[in-house]
């Protein structure tokens, strides 16, 4: 018996990797809600040619500078926003799951 590699397009690996330099979120949490192996999607991040996409691990320092008022504006509206979408995301994965657990008529 035997198994087939999976094939994944260039589109899906990056837009995995948009989403692992965007979200702020661990490779490793990333890779598993794709359902990959954590080193498929480092390897994707390490080929991608987009160039340093994001610090491989987390510094230990403190930034530069500290953000300025309008810096910390902007960036508690993004949060907001970015909240509010969450919200609406986890609330439309509760019907889902209410829908696919109701028993078949």
């Amino acid at each position: 018996m035997s198994t087939t590699r999976r094939q994944f397009t260039d589109e899906f690996k990056g837009e995995a990797v948009g989403l692992l330099s965007s979200s702020g979120r661990p490779l490793s949490q990333i890779a598993r809600e794709l359902g990959i192996a954590a080193s498929m999607l480092r390897a994707w991040r390490d080929a991608g040619g987009r160039g340093n996409t994001g610090p491989p691990r987390r510094s230990n320092t403190q930034a530069a500078a500290p953000y300025s008022g309008t810096d910390l504006a902007s960036e508690n509206a993004r949060l907001r926003r970015e909240n509010e979408r969450l919200r609406m995301e986890r609330e439309i994965l509760k019907k889902t799951l209410r829908i696919f657990s109701e028993a078949p008529r």
